[in-house]
This record gives C-alpha cells, sequence and structure tokens, in this order.
C-alpha cells in the first residue's frame, strides 16, 4: 500500500498549427533539451488557465475555497478608491494611501511603477478595506497619529488576520504558492508544482505570411491587401509534469481533507482538458490530452521529462512507447513503489498502470487525497 505523499501527473498533449506562448519577440517559447530545439509552453502560462477557467471543474467553484487577486494596483482600486467614493477628504485619504500602499508594497510601494504584482485573498483585501474605513472615519489628525503606529504594527496584524482565516491568501495561494518580498512572513509554499511542458521531439514551425482586405475599397484604388503580417505558427506533441505535495496542500488547507480531495480530482480534470489560450481567433488552440498517467507514492517524485532527451518521432504512439520504456528501467533500477492508473487515447499500457477513463482517474487521485494512502 502506497502513502500519498505526492501525486504526480504525466500527460501528453498535441497541438497542430498553434502559437500557444509566446516570448518577448512574439515568437513561440522554446528551450534546447538533448541537442534539439523544442517548443515550450512555460508554467505560467499553464497556471493561470488552470486558475481563471470558468469551466465545470474551475477551481473556485469549490465550496469555502476564497478567491484571490494578483495585481499591483490592490490597494488603489480595493482599499483607496472607495474611500473617495464615499466622500472621505482628499487629504486623509493621501494620508492613508502612502501608509497602505508601503504595508503591502513595500518601502517604495507608494510609486506604482516599484510594485510587484502580489497576490493577496479576499479575506486579507477586506481586512485591508476595513481598516482603511476606520481610519477614514477618524479627525485628520487623529488619523494621521493612528497610522503611524498601525504601520509599526502592520506585519503583526496582517499575520495575525491570517492565523485566524482559512484561507487568507485565497486557494490559488495555497495551491501555486505566493512569495512577498515586503513581508516574508506572508509567503506560502506551493503544494502544486508544475514543470515547463515542451515538446517529445524537435520543434515544428513555420512562419505564417497573413493579409488583410479592406472591404471598402475601390476599384480605382491601389491593389492589393490593405495589410500584411507574419506570425509564427508551430506544431507539437508536449509532455506535461505536474506534482502535487499532499501534505504541503493540507498545511495550506487548514487540514480540509474533503478540499484538497477536491482539489486534486479537478486539477486532474483541468490539466487534461484546459488549454493556453494564445490566438483563440485565429487558430483555435483546443485540444485534450491523449494521455495522462497518474502516480502516488511518498519518494522524491520523478519526472518522465528524460524519456524524450532523445526527440522521438511526433506520434502519440511513439512518445507512449518512449515513456513506457523509461518507466520500466525507472522500475529496474528503483524499485516500483508506486501505484498508478494511465488514460489513453490508443489503449496504451505502462508498467504497473491501470487502466482508467479521465473521469475514473479524476475521482482516483481524489480519494487517494483523502484516504492518505493508495
Amino acid at each position: 500500500m502506497a502513502n500519498a505523499r505526492f501525486l504526480q501527473i504525466h500527460s501528453l498533449h498535441g497541438y497542430p498549427g498553434v502559437l500557444l506562448n509566446r516570448d518577448d519577440s512574439g515568437l513561440a517559447k522554446r528551450i534546447m533539451y538533448g541537442g534539439s530545439m523544442r517548443t515550450r509552453i512555460s508554467s505560467q502560462c499553464m497556471k493561470r488557465h488552470w486558475r481563471v477557467t470558468d469551466s465545470a471543474d474551475s477551481l473556485v467553484q469549490i465550496d469555502g475555497a476564497t478567491a484571490a487577486t494578483r495585481s499591483r494596483e490592490i490597494v488603489t482600486l480595493k482599499v483607496i478608491d472607495p474611500l473617495k467614493e464615499d466622500g472621505c477628504p482628499e487629504e486623509l485619504v493621501d494620508e492613508i494611501e502612502q501608509v497602505f500602499q508601503k504595508a503591502v508594497y513595500g518601502d517604495k510601494g507608494h510609486e506604482r511603477s516599484n510594485r510587484q504584482p502580489l497576490l493577496l485573498g479576499d479575506p486579507e483585501i477586506r481586512y485591508l478595506a476595513s481598516e482603511a474605513r476606520r481610519f477614514a472615519g477618524m479627525p485628520l489628525a487623529e488619523a494621521k497619529s493612528g497610522l503611524k503606529e498601525w504601520a509599526k504594527s502592520s506585519k503583526a496584524n496582517m499575520k495575525a488576520m491570517r492565523e485566524q482565516t482559512s484561507l487568507p491568501g485565497g486557494l490559488v495561494a495555497a495551491l501555486f504558492g505566493r512569495m512577498v518580498t515586503a513581508d516574508v512572513e506572508a509567503n506560502i509554499d506551493a503544494a502544486v508544482h508544475v514543470a515547463h511542458a515542451f515538446t517529445v521531439h524537435a520543434e515544428e514551425s513555420e512562419s505564417d505570411y497573413f493579409t488583410v482586405v479592406d472591404d471598402l475599397r475601390r476599384l480605382e484604388d491601389d491593389p492589393g491587401a490593405d495589410h500584411i503580417g507574419e506570425t509564427e505558427l508551430t506544431c507539437g506533441l508536449f509532455y506535461g509534469y505536474t506534482v502535487v505535495d499532499r501534505e504541503v496542500l493540507l498545511k495550506n488547507l487548514a487540514g480540509d481533507v474533503n478540499m484538497a480531495s477536491e482539489v486534486c480530482e479537478r486539477l486532474v480534470h483541468l490539466i487534461a482538458t484546459v488549454s493556453p489560450g494564445a490566438k483563440l481567433g485565429s487558430t483555435a488552440p483546443y485540444t485534450y490530452a491523449s494521455w495522462m498517467m497518474v502516480e502516488v507514492g511518498d519518494r522524491q517524485p520523478r519526472s518522465l521529462g528524460e524519456a524524450f532527451r532523445n526527440p522521438c518521432d511526433a506520434t502519440i504512439e511513439a512518445a507512449e512507447k518512449a515513456a513506457s520504456r523509461h518507466l520500466g528501467k525507472l522500475d529496474d533500477t528503483y524499485g516500483a513503489e508506486e501505484a498508478r492508473r494511465l488514460m489513453s487515447l490508443n489503449g496504451a499500457t505502462m508498467p504497473g498502470a491501470d487502466p482508467a477513463s479521465l473521469p475514473d482517474l479524476a475521482r482516483w487521485a481524489g480519494d487517494i487525497v483523502r484516504r492518505g494512502n493508495a
């Protein structure tokens, strides 16, 4: 019987003619691996789409989950603007804003350019807004004095609030972690670890030449297109890898095993069915996983990415065989201690893995997280 410390989720997704994740030059993100250039999808890209999707498996629809907002304008829009709308005197608003921006974003936070986009949960935002309203109800001199004292103890007050609140940073922070440079005690360890996805074969790309024709062009106008452009399109079969640390997840969820179970069940669905959303109108980049394996155990996780160090053929069959061979070698060398379930459109097999549909795979993962063993 395997203890369920770690849940490992491996997947293969195939995409034709897309530009899923771009770099600063507008080209597809890439990485060199095994001497071959691969197309890449960043973990940040995938996590954002998983957390903001409004599908039936949306994480924010879980009972008891709290939302979160990532922005450098949280204090401005959620705390200060409501004071202005309520008619708080401008001088008093300015005093409150200076103190609260620095408390949240650091000593230079009073200037927008110095703020990092920060993730705060709704409970934290509500606390800040209520404190701001409290000072807004005071005479100016009293508020100034109170704000000086509040600034000295703001970190301690926020810490006390977080300790008394369920999911103070929101479910997103509980899953994917949070780093707050202005307040290290507000940092949250990530319970879900996501690798950058990469193509199991060498990159496949081309430059797409396109034109735009003016619908109101007259016969006497210059012939031809009114705009000519160029963009990159790529095709690929991507290997994705995600790990859930059950112990950290339960810690971040204040021990709520039912919520942890539902999170993992939904996460399996999201990984399989939610695609990065770039260039929706011109490429329709929608696909489901062709292959997904979930492993449960208490040893340090290990990716199967090494199976694709030598690029394989750009087919799901070749990728499945490469993954199976590599996993077999790992089992022979290190022992087979993990429990496994496999979903495959082709009916492929993996060492020690029982076949399952996606709903069965997700339920199995959720049940194991609830029980703590497989």
